[in-house]
This record gives structure tokens, C-alpha cells and sequence, in this order.
């Protein structure tokens, strides 16, 4: 037998309805270009065929017996990273979105619309891009914008007078001397602003200020 071309997308199917799989390798039978590597029907074989057949991209149904497809995905790209998850599901909630994509899937596929996408979604991830269902992408811009806050809501407003101080190159002495507290509170309000903002350095907490206007630009 001839091998495949190193173009070739390996995909391996996991779903625990024999019927489906075999939907799905019919309908990516009729595309050049990918090839059905091997198959699973619960969690667990998926997680093991992976690391056994090196697929490139793996799909996944997200409801599967023993472990469930967000785990399978966790525990996929955690041991062969290499390989990307593409998750199907019945489901558009964006609690089941939210979950599939934290578990490192780089697509989200609703299975009523496997027969038009599945060859694109597939196609997509295993060039590195992620995939969501359109019927889904605006439930998923609403959630995030739902549970992803502004990194400088996390600060007081004195730790935002002390983040512009300390960017615009202010010593602690300094910033004591203005405000009228001493160094060693400066210190502990500056370590509080560097873990709310998760910056490693005074030249990071420069850079912040400058993208996010606190300070003007040196040649503004």
C-alpha cells in the first residue's frame, strides 16, 4: 500500500455511536487530501489512539462514555500537543463552548451542521486556526465579553495614581514624598499592581502605561 502524501491530514474520529463514525468517514472518503486514521467510541480509546496513531486533528463528540470529550481534550493536548481537538456537540451553550476551548480544543463544531463544515473545520485546525460554528460565534463574543474583564478594573484607584507615578519614572522616595506615605507602603502597593496586572518588571509596567494611555509618548 502506497503511503499517503506528507500533505495529508490524519484525522481520527471519536464517537460513541458506531453509525456516526461511520457517517463521518463516509462524507471525508469523498475529500482529497484527508484520511481517516483510525476510530473510538469513548474517551479513554480516544486519548490512547491518539498517542498510538499521531493524528493531526482528532473529533471528538463531547458527550462520550467513560471520559467525557472536554476531558479527553484536556488530557490530548496536555500529553500530544501536536495534535489539535476539534469538538462536536449537540449543544451551543456557551457554558459547553466555554469548557471545550479552556480544555485546549481549537474548534467547536455543532453536529447539525457537520454535513456543510466539517471538512472546513477540520481543515482549518490542522492549519493552526480555530473554528467555531457561525451559528455559535455570537453566543461566544457575548460570553467573553461576559467573564473577560479589563485587567486595570482590578486595581484601586490609589494603585492606579501609583501605576502612572512609578511609568512616568518616579522612585519610590519620590512617590512617598508626594502622597505623603511612607516607602515600604509604596513598595507593598507596587508589588499589589505588578500580580493584579501581571507584569514582571518596571519595563513592563512601563509598556502598560504607554498602550493603555496612562502616560503620553515621549515624542507626543
Amino acid at each position: 500500500m502506497r503511503a499517503p502524501p506528507s500533505n495529508t491530514i490524519r484525522v481520527l474520529l471519536a464517537d460513541d455511536h458506531t453509525i456516526v463514525r461511520q457517517g463521518f468517514r463516509l462524507l471525508l472518503s469523498q475529500h482529497p487530501g484527508i484520511e481517516v486514521v483510525g476510530e473510538a467510541s469513548n474517551g479513554r480509546q480516544a486519548v490512547e489512539a491518539v498517542q498510538k496513531l499521531s493524528p493531526n486533528v482528532a473529533v471528538i463528540d463531547i458527550a462520550m462514555p467513560e471520559i467525557n470529550g472536554v476531558e479527553a481534550t484536556r488530557l490530548i493536548r496536555q500529553e500530544t500537543p501536536e495534535c489539535r481537538v476539534l469538538v462536536l456537540s449537540m449543544h451551543g451553550d456557551a457554558a459547553y463552548v466555554r469548557g471545550a476551548l479552556k480544555a485546549g480544543a481549537s474548534g467547536y463544531l455543532l453536529k447539525e451542521a457537520i454535513d456543510s463544515e466539517l471538512v472546513t473545520a477540520i481543515r482549518a485546525v490542522a492549519q493552526g486556526q480555530a473554528y467555531l460554528s457561525p451559528a455559535i460565534s455570537s453566543t461566544v463574543l457575548a460570553d467573553y465579553q461576559k467573564h473577560v474583564s479589563d485587567p486595570l478594573d482590578s486595581i484601586t484607584p490609589r494603585e492606579r495614581q501609583l501605576l502612572q507615578m512609578l511609568a512616568e519614572g518616579k522612585s519610590s522616595k519620590d512617590i512617598a514624598s508626594e502622597l505623603e506615605i511612607s516607602v515600604y507602603t509604596v513598595d507593598a502597593h507596587r508589588s499589589r499592581i505588578m500580580r493584579k496586572l501581571q507584569l514582571r518588571t518596571i519595563g513592563d509596567l512601563v509598556r502598560f502605561a504607554i498602550q493603555r494611555r496612562l502616560i503620553p509618548l515621549e515624542d507626543q
